[in-house]
């Protein structure tokens, strides 16, 4: 669904009609990373400064989303009714699929966002021209920290200060943290894969591929989900654009494609069939002779919010072989 703030979120707009949804998605994961291995997985929390442009006021009973990981911790937090709004890009859970959409995550409309009076907005991308028009318009907002599993933490927490139910994060980042140390407990006593993830790539093709770098959340969870990214490497980009010779070079010997993320099972079927065929013409890479291409279709994947356990598991199934193509 979306990742960095810089080069893939440049690329998204330039180039939208070539990307996936779960490209999209992607973009909201930032440039700043705090790295996980397996032998340390440090999820301690740091205490929360929050700068936040709310007026005193009682608890807020209209809240405006523009970000799909924003939605899905207002949801987790028990906050659904009171979200009156959201991104073009959310669609979890099912129900904000009815809500009113506010413009994307990169460019929220201002004037949409005033039309469903909120009373607290959350951002997860500042913009002077927006902060400034929110402003004009009266308009209570905060940001919301991105880019790295510890911001998944810190969002739930501001997320819920701002809310005025600050206890229901305590519950939910437990939760969290219990589900990725166990699974990170199983993955110790396993085989480490080299893995290599695709993002996105020129669809029906295998050009134009993006993958996961080094320092963010994809690899942080990767990590845990006990496998070794191919292209963890210093001075790589957080999401380098990669050839077909790049991935023939390092021979992984696990292929994850991210680039689809379908609504409907019949749209994911054709869609993992398509992926598999592709990588499937490539039979000197070690994946492919052993079946070790996976075409990940679900958003879970891809959306660092309260799901975030839920795609470490789904990794772990990958990178070890124990789980399906979803």
């Amino acid at each position: 669904m979306r990742l960095t703030s810089g080069f893939i979120e440049e690329q998204t707009f330039l180039h939208e009609h070539h990307f996936s949804r779960a490209k999209s998605l992607l973009t909201v994961i930032s440039s700043q990373s705090c790295r996980i291995t397996r032998r340390k997985f440090g999820l301690g929390m740091l205490c929360v400064s929050l700068v936040m442009h709310l007026p005193t006021q009682k608890r807020p009973q209209r809240i405006v989303s523009t970000a799909p990981s924003i939605t899905e911790a207002l949801f987790a937090l028990g906050l659904g009714s009171q979200v009156v709004g959201v991104s073009r890009f959310c669609d979890f859970p099912p129900e904000v699929q009815r809500l009113p959409k506010v413009g994307t995550y990169i460019k929220p409309d201002p004037e949409a966002i005033a039309r469903l009076a909120p009373d607290l907005v959350l951002l997860q991308r500042n913009s002077s021209d927006l902060t400034d028009r929110l402003n004009a318009l009266h308009i209570p907002f905060i940001e919301v920290p991105h880019g790295t599993l510890d911001d998944v933490f810190k969002g739930i927490q501001i997320i819920s200060k701002a809310a005025g139910v600050p206890e229901r994060a305590v519950g939910l980042i437990d939760q969290i943290k219990s589900s990725l140390e166990a699974i990170q407990t199983k993955a110790k006593s396993l085989p480490s894969p080299r893995v290599l993830v695709i993002l996105d790539r020129r669809q029906g093709t295998l050009t134009d591929l993006i993958a996961v770098g080094p320092d963010n959340y994809v690899n942080q969870l990767l990590e845990i989900a006990g496998g070794i990214n191919v292209l963890a490497k210093s001075g790589l980009p957080q999401y380098p654009r990669i050839s077909l010779e790049t991935v023939l070079g390092e021979n992984p010997d696990v292929i994850l494609d991210l680039s689809g993320t379908q609504e409907t099972e019949a749209g994911r079927q054709i869609s993992r069939a398509g992926t598999l065929s592709l990588w499937r013409q490539h039979k000197d890479l070690s994946a492919v002779r052993n079946g070790r291409v996976y075409a990940g279709t679900s958003d879970a994947l891809v959306v660092p919010g309260p799901r975030t356990s839920q795609a470490a598991q789904k990794l772990f199934d990958y990178i070890h072989g124990t789980g399906g193509q979803s």
